[in-house]
């Protein structure tokens, strides 16, 4: 529910965003004080990380209390969360007039540095995880495979090579990282019933 639901307010939003394309307003920008309807960003925000801070302790019940993997879920989640409440000041990263930056600015940019690491390095360390385990080991490589995907989009969306395509290439990243969480939690709720459950089954 929680990236089909930020998916959701960035469309919304990016298309409530009048006079200004998808391709210059960054998710960020989206929850911004002089955004129009931040509230629906921040909503997004909200709801993904709550919903990851979920996943990720169910994910330690699914593995072991000590998965690195699904930890950085959970940081993810928090990190989430934060930039939603710690907002940016602007709509758009420069303009006329800007000066300075806030103190919920600065926080923010904190906890998406943090978000971004997360949501990169989890999926690395769950597809190296399910790998070698017999019950997960069908999603290992896809969720390598987008994971890397997710790095190499953040990496041109960094250098800026592509303006002003940066905010489509920030989108395609991100989407990509969901989409591993996505994959893991359907495998979550699909995989066989541990032994011991299906005999208690049976009686």
């Amino acid at each position: 529910m929680g990236p089909v639901l930020f998916t959701a307010a960035w469309v919304v939003s990016s298309l409530r965003q009048t006079g200004h394309s998808a391709t210059e307003v960054q998710l960020s920008g989206l929850a911004a004080d002089d955004a129009r309807d931040p509230q629906i960003m921040v909503a997004g925000f909200v709801v993904l990380g709550v919903c990851s801070i979920a996943f990720g302790i169910a994910l330690r019940r699914a593995l072991a209390p000590r998965a690195a993997g699904a930890w950085l879920v959970i940081a993810a989640g928090a990190a989430a969360v934060g930039a939603g409440l710690f907002r940016r000041d602007h709509l758009l990263l420069a303009g006329p007039g800007f000066t300075g930056e806030s103190w919920h600015n600065q926080v923010h940019d904190v906890v998406s540095g943090v978000a971004y690491g997360a949501m990169l390095a989890a999926p690395l360390l769950l597809a190296r995880r399910f790998r070698d385990h017999p019950d997960w080991a069908v999603v290992s490589r896809p969720v390598l495979v987008l994971a890397l995907g997710s790095a190499v989009a953040l990496v041109v969306f960094a250098s800026r090579v592509v303006e002003p395509w940066n905010g489509v290439v920030q989108r395609v990243a991100v989407t990509l990282a969901l989409g591993t969480e996505v994959l893991t939690a359907a495998r979550m709720l699909t995989r066989p019933a541990p032994l011991d459950a299906r005999q208690a089954g049976c009686f």
